[in-house]
């Protein structure tokens, strides 16, 4: 497979509260990130002229911002500060697909004084599945 840009991303996409409902939101999402960092625990003995190390627990964070949408993205994250439900959060891009189930800590929209309208919405995981590409 060739490099390729971050353009054309194929699934970006987050159940609703119902935990069950896969919503399209990429046209909504203006960037994101996420992350797959793993813990790592420092065992060194005395006996070494260099650190060893363990790996530990993988985790899964992802933080998006998107353009207020009323009728798609807002639908997705209005319930954030209400509910406590594991959604599924899908991103695919070049037949790569990473799904994983996320709890969204927080739902910010911000009126800038231009007078954009936009949101950001983090999300970690929450099954204790580890994160892996498909």
């Amino acid at each position: 497979m060739a490099k390729i840009s971050g353009l054309g991303w194929t699934t970006l996409s987050v159940d609703l509260s119902d935990g069950t409902t896969a919503t399209d939101i990429r046209n909504d999402v203006t960037s994101f990130e996420f992350a797959t960092p793993r813990g790592v625990q420092e065992v060194t003995g005395v006996d070494k002229s260099a650190f060893e190390r363990l790996l530990l627990l993988a985790d899964f964070s992802i933080t998006m911002k998107g353009v207020f949408n009323a009728s798609l993205s807002h639908t997705v994250f209005r319930t954030v500060s209400s509910t406590s439900v594991a959604r599924t959060t899908s991103l695919a891009i070049a037949s790569q697909t990473l799904a994983n189930e996320c709890l969204y800590t927080d739902y910010s929209i911000e009126r800038s004084d231009e007078g954009e309208l936009t949101w950001e919405s983090p999300g970690v995981l929450s099954d204790g599945t580890v994160p892996l590409w498909a």
